[in-house]
């Protein structure tokens, strides 16, 4: 059995941190300064972490690789095999032609274009974040506001800003599944603290949204259905994923805002032509005058209605136990490690959830939604096909920076790096939601900023006194406001609405709100660490 060292470089916890920082150090690095591609800066990232668990931290070479590798199955199974096909489903809608026909029906629910951003970026953006994650709510909402008129700069601005307050339970749920694998918290616990700092977010994003379209008159004017979208959002994220599920988060909170905007009467009033003129481009989409058969608009809305109702009914007890049986547990090969104090580690044990899990449900739906669409199956494979090649690099980055974490948290580097942190002692509370800001900010990804800091957070908040679960949940509702200044999601904004080299211009438009939005979030967390907000706390 290896046992984790925490002052393996001269017995000394601050020498032994700065060296187990090294590989976070090379990613930050490399992706920040040297503004290297993130798979080939995780990839280098991994090789240090090893090398470093290896000579530094004497966990033998064979058990170092071996935890390598089982962060790379649980990169691809459960997080990618998410991803690739939730984006499948999509890939058959844009392949059918329904996603036109959806984005036509989104603009005719209101010629307002500040509701139009609330039922497209925020509530439908939440959706797609729900369903796939990882930049397509940005790329996707962005392409849809331009083609309803929106300036290309306000539609990126407006889509960053509003991929916030789902990012936490996005790709059904995966940066909290992580959380609680790589912790070793319960997804329940994790999952219900999470679930009381995010829904925070909701109520505020949707009047910044408004603000950003149309400034001051915006907010006067529209105040009540942002603010009835964001109540509704905020207290369906909060009552799925305390009392319902971590996945269905954000599909019912979307759902939920959605619905409380179409049942606003003021949402559906026709907008003044000088206020779309101050907003738009001045040209409204000629297409929306197209008129859709119903029978089509209603297919176009199948796919994300099958995946609501498989999920639901994935969820019910005896559903739940028959899938649980395909879920195969095992002795993770050549790994036998244990913490400083000499317990063994979870990871010895690997848990392989073949069909309860998140992306058999949607791929399960995937293939619903080919019938209902008229996509033959083997244009359906093309598609899937296309989809793994399109996401190639993502997945290794995924992969890349999942099998780093492992290394760093089963050899004991976190370990080490979380009791040097611990001497911030209460200014933690304080510290981890900009440490969860930061991870993502740089990895473009709060499940990748979940895998490297969740581990830490949960060791530096035992040997500092405050709650596990507390600064756990902190990393993640932390680094959801990071995802807007991202390099990766700024690209993708870019490229989306054809402002390919204007990053720079989008990070300072959003910038000021990601730093106002993160202060507000490490207020919560200080507050709710405390007699002051801790009533708030499960």
């Amino acid at each position: 059995m290896f046992v984790q060292q925490l002052e393996p470089v001269a017995d000394s916890l601050a020498l032994s941190a700065l060296v187990a920082a090294l590989p976070l150090a090379t990613v930050l690095i490399l992706l920040g300064a040297v503004r290297m591609k993130a798979h080939r800066a995780g990839l280098i990232g991994l090789a240090v972490a090893v090398l470093v668990g290896w000579l530094t931290f004497g966990m033998p070479l064979g058990q170092t690789l071996s935890a390598g590798a089982q962060g790379v199955l649980f990169g691809l199974f459960p997080i990618m095999w998410i991803v690739v096909n939730a984006l499948w489903v999509y890939r058959m809608t844009v392949r059918t032609h329904h996603f036109d026909i959806l984005r036509r029906s989104f603009g005719r629910l209101s010629d307002d274009p500040r509701i139009q951003a609330l039922v497209i970026a925020f509530c439908f953006g939440a959706l797609l974040e729900a369903l796939a994650g990882f930049g397509a709510p940005v790329a996707i909402c962005s392409v849809m506001l331009v083609a309803l008129g929106f300036d290309p700069v306000k539609a990126a601005v407006v889509s960053l800003v509003a991929n916030t307050a789902p990012v936490a339970f996005g790709a059904m749920g995966t940066p909290v599944v992580t959380l609680a694998q790589v912790t070793g918290l319960p997804l329940d616990t994790v999952a219900s603290v999470v679930g009381r700092q995010t829904p925070l977010l909701a109520l505020v994003v949707p009047l910044v949204l408004v603000g950003l379209v149309d400034g001051r008159r915006g907010l006067r004017e529209t105040w009540m259905p942002a603010l009835a979208c964001g109540v509704a959002f905020a207290a369906a994220q909060f009552a799925a994923s305390n009392y319902l599920s971590a996945q269905l988060a954000d599909i019912g909170a979307a759902l939920a805002g959605a619905a409380a905007l179409v049942a606003v009467p003021s949402a559906r009033r026709p907008a003044e032509e000088r206020v779309r003129a101050a907003v738009l481009t001045g040209v409204r989409s000629e297409d929306l005058d197209h008129d859709d058969p119903r029978p089509e608009v209603l297919r176009a809305y199948a796919p994300y209605a099958l995946i609501v109702v498989i999920f639901s009914l994935a969820q019910i007890p005896p559903v739940k136990e028959l899938l649980a049986k395909a879920t195969r547990v095992f002795d993770w090969p050549f790994l036998n490690a244990a913490d400083a104090e000499g317990n063994p580690v979870g990871a010895n044990v690997f848990s392989l959830p073949l069909v309860a899990t998140g992306g058999t449900l949607v791929l399960l739906a995937g293939l619903v939604t080919a019938v209902v669409l008229g996509v033959r199956a083997g244009d359906a494979a093309r598609e899937w096909a296309a989809t793994v090649y399109e996401l190639r690099y993502a997945i290794l980055t995924v992969t890349s920076v999942l099998a780093l974490a492992y290394v760093m948290n089963l050899s004991g580097q976190a370990a080490t790096i979380g009791h040097f942190v611990a001497a911030a002692g209460a200014g933690l509370a304080f510290l981890s939601p900009i440490l969860g800001w930061f991870g993502v900010a740089v990895s473009g990804s709060d499940t990748s900023a979940n895998a490297l800091f969740g581990a830490l957070q949960v060791t530096a908040a035992g040997e500092s006194g405050l709650s596990p679960e507390l600064l756990a949940a902190a990393n993640s509702s932390g680094g959801v406001l990071g995802k807007m200044i991202s390099p990766q999601n700024l690209t993708i904004a870019c490229a989306a609405v054809g402002l390919a080299g204007k990053e720079g211009d989008l990070l300072r438009k959003v910038l000021p709100w990601s730093l106002g939005l993160l202060l507000v979030m490490c207020l919560i967390v200080v507050g709710q660490s405390t007699v002051v907000l801790g009533w708030m706390l499960p």
